[in-house]
């Protein structure tokens, strides 16, 4: 049997499910009144399968998960949240707490650099010799602002503190800037293979070099760029990025665990500022979900450059533009993006005229593993119909 430094999972599940029993309330009960695990559904012909939603949140916590959090929008709504805040006390899991969305920052930081690219501080055709002279060594071709956005750089990844959950652990209160991150991207020279546009490839490395020349063009921090840009028009006001390293999620969160030499390991408190504007943001579900309809509905890039995020470039096995992913799931094309840090597991995607969105944090025990399971499981029931 796996444990938890010292305790028995399954005595800790098994506290936690007779704590905290799955319970439906009404849309508009107030946040006070309603349990902690609640579902609240608006049924339409055409909405989500709202009996596969609540089978997913069923029976947790379990050994994949330890608390989820699911938010369907468009055409037919439902809130759902099930599992634990805690493993230790079994306390119940909280209605749209903060957690680690990982990868979904490059959508903060595509719409970011569109914006600026709306309004004449960036050409998309520019390039990162341009706008960051000495950056990289002659060794590179031009690599263009287009190219960042949508990973078609030829850049290499960069520096890190660990290729794996258990291999970062140890390192998780070190710092490691962006900087850093690049000048080992840099120093290994462009992918051989193939030349910038030619081909995609996906990576942080595009969105670290990006953030970086967000920060050149304006001479601000990306993360008081990202506030003013989209964050405040969009009204999404529980998401931030850490300061200076801060290790912590703060406000109310769900703890993050993974398995660590054969323990499930509390993996909440770390370091991300190596992810950068490529991975460091904390959010919530209802923030996410502004942030899909404010990004989809053109509130926070204007034409023509919103264009950009659905335009995946001409090259062979492509399936991304800038920062979004394309996906089609029973005859439904949708656009998402997924995302995960220790301990956090996040999905947001939407069909292009928001008929159906889905934002969902799922606190897997292996959210850096195979994300195709908790996707299925989480996501896809939202486009059944």
């Amino acid at each position: 049997m796996r444990r938890i430094h010292g305790y028995a999972l399954t005595a800790s599940l098994a506290l936690a499910l007779t704590a905290v029993p799955l319970t439906a309330v009404p849309l508009a009960a107030p946040a006070s009144a309603a349990p902690a695990q609640a579902v609240a559904a608006v049924a339409t012909p055409s909405g989500p399968d709202v009996e596969a939603l609540r089978a997913a949140l069923a029976g947790l916590p379990d050994d994949t998960a330890t608390a989820a959090q699911v938010r369907v929008g468009g055409d037919g709504s439902w809130h759902g949240v099930a599992g634990v805040r805690d493993l230790r006390s079994g306390a119940p899991a909280l209605k749209n707490s903060r957690f680690r969305a990982g990868s979904t920052t490059k959508l903060v930081t595509a719409a970011v650099a569109l914006d600026l690219a709306a309004e004449g501080r960036i050409s998309l055709d520019g390039t990162v010799q341009e706008y960051l002279p000495g950056l990289l060594t002659e060794d590179f071709e031009p690599i263009t602002v287009r190219q960042l956005l949508n990973f078609t750089s030829n850049l290499r990844p960069g520096a890190s503190l660990g290729d794996t959950v258990e291999d970062g652990y140890e390192h998780r209160f070190e710092t490691l800037t962006p900087a850093e991150v690049v000048a080992a991207s840099v120093a290994k020279g462009p992918d051989p293979t193939y030349r910038p546009g030619e081909r995609q490839r996906y990576g942080n490395i595009h969105y670290t070099v990006l953030g970086l020349l967000i920060e050149e063009v304006t001479g601000d921090s990306f993360a008081h760029q990202a506030q003013v840009r989209v964050f405040r028009p969009l009204g999404m006001r529980h998401s931030s990025f850490p300061r200076n390293g801060d290790p912590r999620v703060h406000g109310s969160h769900h703890r993050g665990y993974d398995w660590i030499d054969g323990e499930l390991t509390d993996v909440t408190d770390w370091n991300m500022t190596d992810r950068f504007a490529a991975g460091d943001l904390i959010s919530t579900t209802a923030d996410l979900e502004r942030l899909l309809v404010g990004l989809f509905s053109g509130r926070a890039v204007p034409e023509p450059y919103l264009r950009e995020m659905f335009t995946v470039p001409d090259v062979p096995g492509a399936t991304m533009g800038a920062g979004l992913e394309r996906f089609e799931l029973n005859g439904k094309v949708i656009w998402g993006k997924t995302g995960s840090r220790p301990g956090y597991h996040t999905v947001v995607a939407a069909t292009r005229d928001l008929s159906r969105t889905v934002v969902y944090s799922v606190n897997s025990t292996d959210a850096k593993g195979e994300g195709l399971p908790i996707v299925q499981r989480f996501a896809f029931p939202a486009f059944n119909r």
